[in-house]
């Protein structure tokens, strides 16, 4: 009995020492990264980008009636860091559109959204490889009313305000992939003697290259 003891012993204490060299081992092993092979989402300093996606609006005026079409326009802003990782940055931006419903009046007749821009401030978060962000500011559209003979019978700049939200994802350390929403309210202008005025939502993707 006693050497089945000091046998147990014996194997308790190299299994101790063993235990304690393999946990030395692991504690000096280096601890992995989760973020390898992510981007650093470094947001600072100015871009560029081009997008394209649909607007879908409503005109209200004596003959209320939907917008549909699809929109391409280009883009330039700068960001900067907070050292808490808030992102603070300004966006301009001028699109064109071919917006319109021509079943609303009979045709030729119709109204038409040709283009857009906006000028906002941005609120962000630098998650590391990707930044959501909220948007808003001022909006401009030129609106154009075309009679039922083909005459235009007014076109104006409407001014307005648009807010929004997106997610910009780091593809490569100086391209980022933009994906916004974004609603625009334009006031009224006068068509032919009575005021017409529209709103408008618009989903976009685009790509950013940051300097």
């Amino acid at each position: 009995m006693k050497r089945h003891i000091a046998a147990l012993a014996a194997a308790l204490i190299v299994g101790s020492s063993s235990f304690a060299q393999a946990a030395d081992s692991l504690l000096d092993m280096p601890i992995p990264d989760v973020n390898a092979g992510l981007q650093v989402g470094n947001w600072d300093g100015p871009f560029v980008g081009v997008f394209g996606g649909y607007e879908r609006g409503t005109v209200t005026a004596p003959i209320n009636f939907d917008l549909n079409g699809v929109l391409l326009g280009v883009n330039a802003g700068t960001n900067f860091t907070l050292e808490n990782g808030v992102v603070l940055g300004v966006v301009g931006d001028i699109a064109w559109s071919n917006a319109t419903d021509p079943d609303a009046i009979a045709p030729p007749g119709a109204f038409d959204v040709n283009w857009f821009g906006s000028v906002r401030g941005k609120v962000g978060y630098d998650a590391g490889a990707f930044m959501p962000y909220l948007t808003g500011g001022l909006a401009i559209a030129d609106g154009k009313l075309t009679s039922t003979a083909g005459n235009v019978v007014a076109s104006n700049a409407h001014y307005g305000w648009t807010v929004g939200a997106g997610v910009e994802v780091k593809a490569t350390d100086n391209i980022g992939i933009d994906l916004s929403y974004r609603y625009s309210d334009y006031a009224a202008h006068s068509y032919g003697g009575t005021d017409w005025k529209f709103a408008a939502h618009q989903v976009t993707a685009g790509v950013n290259w940051h300097f």
